[in-house]
Protein backbone atom coordinates (compact mmCIF):
# COMPACT_ATOMS: atom_id res chain seq x y z
CA UNK A 1 0.00 0.00 0.00
CA UNK A 2 2.70 2.30 1.06
CA UNK A 3 4.32 1.48 -2.69
CA UNK A 4 1.61 2.46 -4.17
CA UNK A 5 1.13 5.65 -2.25
CA UNK A 6 4.77 7.01 -3.20
CA UNK A 7 4.00 6.37 -6.71
CA UNK A 8 1.36 8.15 -7.23
CA UNK A 9 3.08 10.80 -5.56
CA UNK A 10 5.98 10.36 -8.16
CA UNK A 11 3.24 10.83 -10.84
CA UNK A 12 1.67 13.68 -8.97
CA UNK A 13 5.29 15.59 -9.03
CA UNK A 14 4.80 15.84 -12.86
CA UNK A 15 2.00 17.45 -13.53
CA UNK A 16 1.70 21.39 -13.23
CA UNK A 17 0.39 22.70 -10.37
CA UNK A 18 -2.98 22.78 -11.63
CA UNK A 19 -3.89 19.90 -13.69
CA UNK A 20 -7.40 18.20 -15.06
CA UNK A 21 -8.41 14.90 -14.32
CA UNK A 22 -7.54 14.11 -18.31
CA UNK A 23 -3.92 14.81 -17.39
CA UNK A 24 -3.89 12.94 -14.24
CA UNK A 25 -5.10 9.77 -16.31
CA UNK A 26 -2.40 10.13 -19.01
CA UNK A 27 0.36 10.22 -16.47
CA UNK A 28 -1.10 7.13 -14.63
CA UNK A 29 -3.33 8.42 -12.14
CA UNK A 30 -6.35 6.46 -11.57
CA UNK A 31 -9.76 7.86 -9.98
CA UNK A 32 -8.59 6.12 -6.77
CA UNK A 33 -5.14 7.94 -6.79
CA UNK A 34 -6.88 11.49 -7.07
CA UNK A 35 -9.48 10.43 -4.77
CA UNK A 36 -7.22 9.56 -2.26
CA UNK A 37 -4.69 12.61 -3.02
CA UNK A 38 -7.27 14.88 -2.00
CA UNK A 39 -8.49 12.97 1.05
CA UNK A 40 -4.88 13.57 2.31
CA UNK A 41 -4.91 17.16 0.94
CA UNK A 42 -2.08 16.98 -0.99
CA UNK A 43 -4.24 18.46 -4.13
CA UNK A 44 -7.77 20.48 -3.67
CA UNK A 45 -10.42 20.25 -6.44
CA UNK A 46 -10.97 23.71 -7.64
CA UNK A 47 -13.79 22.88 -10.13
CA UNK A 48 -15.28 19.39 -11.52
CA UNK A 49 -12.29 18.09 -12.89
CA UNK A 50 -9.27 20.58 -12.50
CA UNK A 51 -6.94 20.34 -9.42
CA UNK A 52 -4.07 22.28 -7.72
CA UNK A 53 -1.52 20.62 -5.97
CA UNK A 54 -1.46 22.04 -2.22
CA UNK A 55 2.17 22.95 -2.88
CA UNK A 56 1.77 25.26 -5.45
CA UNK A 57 2.30 28.86 -4.63
CA UNK A 58 -0.73 30.66 -3.64
CA UNK A 59 -2.74 32.86 -6.09
CA UNK A 60 -5.74 34.82 -5.59
CA UNK A 61 -7.22 33.95 -9.10
CA UNK A 62 -7.59 30.37 -8.54
CA UNK A 63 -11.19 30.30 -10.16
CA UNK A 64 -9.22 31.57 -13.44
CA UNK A 65 -6.67 28.86 -13.17
CA UNK A 66 -9.87 26.50 -12.65
CA UNK A 67 -11.64 27.83 -15.84
CA UNK A 68 -8.20 28.28 -18.08
CA UNK A 69 -7.79 24.67 -17.47
CA UNK A 70 -11.13 23.19 -18.58
CA UNK A 71 -11.14 25.59 -21.74
CA UNK A 72 -8.00 26.10 -22.73
CA UNK A 73 -9.15 27.95 -25.96
CA UNK A 74 -10.99 30.57 -24.36
CA UNK A 75 -9.37 34.06 -23.47
CA UNK A 76 -10.01 35.98 -20.44
CA UNK A 77 -12.38 39.23 -21.73
CA UNK A 78 -14.19 41.90 -20.57
CA UNK A 79 -14.74 42.44 -16.95
CA UNK A 80 -12.69 39.85 -15.71
CA UNK A 81 -10.18 41.43 -18.45
CA UNK A 82 -10.35 44.62 -17.28
CA UNK A 83 -10.09 43.60 -13.59
CA UNK A 84 -6.21 41.98 -14.45
CA UNK A 85 -5.53 45.04 -16.24
CA UNK A 86 -6.75 47.27 -13.25
CA UNK A 87 -9.03 49.15 -15.62
CA UNK A 88 -12.19 48.50 -13.19
CA UNK A 89 -12.72 49.31 -9.62
CA UNK A 90 -15.72 46.54 -10.04
CA UNK A 91 -15.21 42.74 -8.71
CA UNK A 92 -16.95 41.08 -11.51
CA UNK A 93 -19.60 38.85 -9.96
CA UNK A 94 -18.78 35.74 -12.74
CA UNK A 95 -15.57 34.84 -14.72
CA UNK A 96 -16.11 36.60 -18.56
CA UNK A 97 -14.44 34.19 -21.21
CA UNK A 98 -14.37 34.54 -25.07
CA UNK A 99 -14.64 31.23 -27.44
CA UNK A 100 -15.03 31.31 -30.98
CA UNK A 101 -18.60 31.05 -32.06
CA UNK A 102 -19.87 27.95 -32.43
CA UNK A 103 -17.13 26.04 -30.09
CA UNK A 104 -18.61 24.22 -27.36
CA UNK A 105 -17.90 25.03 -23.51
CA UNK A 106 -18.21 22.21 -20.86
CA UNK A 107 -21.01 23.21 -17.78
CA UNK A 108 -19.04 24.68 -14.65
CA UNK A 109 -21.46 24.36 -11.70
CA UNK A 110 -18.53 26.41 -10.29
CA UNK A 111 -16.75 29.07 -10.67
CA UNK A 112 -19.82 31.22 -11.75
CA UNK A 113 -19.05 31.27 -15.33
CA UNK A 114 -20.11 33.99 -18.65
CA UNK A 115 -19.59 32.84 -22.01
CA UNK A 116 -19.12 35.51 -25.03
CA UNK A 117 -19.06 33.91 -28.56
CA UNK A 118 -16.96 36.15 -30.51
CA UNK A 119 -15.91 36.12 -34.53
CA UNK A 120 -13.38 33.41 -35.19
CA UNK A 121 -11.66 35.41 -37.52
CA UNK A 122 -10.67 38.28 -34.86
CA UNK A 123 -10.43 36.19 -32.30
CA UNK A 124 -6.89 35.71 -31.44
CA UNK A 125 -6.70 39.71 -31.71
CA UNK A 126 -5.15 41.22 -29.06
CA UNK A 127 -4.67 37.84 -26.77
CA UNK A 128 -1.92 37.77 -24.83
CA UNK A 129 -0.58 35.60 -21.65
CA UNK A 130 -0.17 36.77 -17.96
CA UNK A 131 1.16 35.17 -15.47
CA UNK A 132 -1.54 34.20 -13.20
CA UNK A 133 0.75 32.52 -10.58
CA UNK A 134 4.25 31.77 -10.84
CA UNK A 135 5.06 29.77 -13.78
CA UNK A 136 1.13 29.49 -14.62
CA UNK A 137 -0.26 31.32 -17.55
CA UNK A 138 -3.61 32.09 -18.67
CA UNK A 139 -5.18 33.53 -22.12
CA UNK A 140 -6.37 36.95 -21.69
CA UNK A 141 -7.10 39.73 -24.04
CA UNK A 142 -4.62 42.99 -23.95
CA UNK A 143 -5.29 46.14 -22.02
CA UNK A 144 -5.98 47.69 -25.25
CA UNK A 145 -8.71 45.06 -26.94
CA UNK A 146 -10.07 44.56 -23.12
CA UNK A 147 -10.80 48.70 -23.27
CA UNK A 148 -12.40 47.86 -26.81
CA UNK A 149 -14.11 45.08 -26.40
CA UNK A 150 -15.89 47.65 -23.34
CA UNK A 151 -16.50 50.17 -25.95
CA UNK A 152 -17.71 48.26 -28.16
CA UNK A 153 -19.63 45.86 -26.15
CA UNK A 154 -21.04 48.17 -23.68
CA UNK A 155 -24.44 46.58 -23.82
CA UNK A 156 -22.79 44.04 -21.46
CA UNK A 157 -20.47 45.83 -19.28
CA UNK A 158 -22.53 48.92 -19.12
CA UNK A 159 -21.25 52.53 -20.71
CA UNK A 160 -19.90 53.56 -17.46
CA UNK A 161 -17.45 50.61 -16.91
CA UNK A 162 -16.20 50.98 -20.83
CA UNK A 163 -15.88 54.97 -20.28
CA UNK A 164 -14.36 54.72 -16.86
CA UNK A 165 -12.20 51.66 -18.30
CA UNK A 166 -11.21 53.82 -21.09
CA UNK A 167 -10.21 57.13 -19.38
CA UNK A 168 -7.79 55.26 -16.78
CA UNK A 169 -6.17 53.66 -20.11
CA UNK A 170 -5.19 56.57 -21.41
CA UNK A 171 -4.01 58.02 -18.69
CA UNK A 172 -1.52 55.61 -18.23
CA UNK A 173 2.36 55.95 -18.66
CA UNK A 174 3.00 54.29 -22.39
CA UNK A 175 -1.06 54.72 -23.19
CA UNK A 176 -0.83 53.85 -27.14
CA UNK A 177 -4.29 55.88 -28.41
CA UNK A 178 -3.44 54.80 -31.83
CA UNK A 179 -3.48 51.25 -30.95
CA UNK A 180 -6.98 51.67 -29.79
CA UNK A 181 -8.41 52.51 -33.12
CA UNK A 182 -5.99 50.07 -35.20
CA UNK A 183 -8.01 47.35 -33.08
CA UNK A 184 -10.96 49.20 -33.14
CA UNK A 185 -10.90 48.98 -36.99
CA UNK A 186 -9.94 45.47 -37.23
CA UNK A 187 -13.33 44.80 -34.77
CA UNK A 188 -15.45 47.03 -36.71
CA UNK A 189 -16.11 49.75 -34.11
CA UNK A 190 -13.81 52.78 -35.45
CA UNK A 191 -16.23 55.20 -35.07
CA UNK A 192 -17.53 54.63 -31.46
CA UNK A 193 -13.86 54.30 -30.20
CA UNK A 194 -13.17 57.25 -31.48
CA UNK A 195 -16.01 59.15 -30.06
CA UNK A 196 -15.59 57.81 -26.77
CA UNK A 197 -11.72 58.89 -26.88
CA UNK A 198 -12.81 62.53 -27.67
CA UNK A 199 -15.10 62.47 -24.64
CA UNK A 200 -12.93 61.34 -22.39
CA UNK A 201 -9.87 63.18 -23.47
CA UNK A 202 -11.98 66.42 -23.89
Amino acid sequence: MGFVREEATDRLARLSPTFTSRQAREEGLSWRDLYALRDSEEIAELARGVYRKASAPETAHVDLLAVAARVPQAVICLESALALHDLTDEVPSEIRIAVPRNRHVPRFDYPPLSVSRFDPHTFEVGVELFEIAPGEMIRVYSAARSVVDAIRLRRFVGEVTGLRALRLYVRRRGAQPAELLRLARLLRAEGRVRSALDAVTA
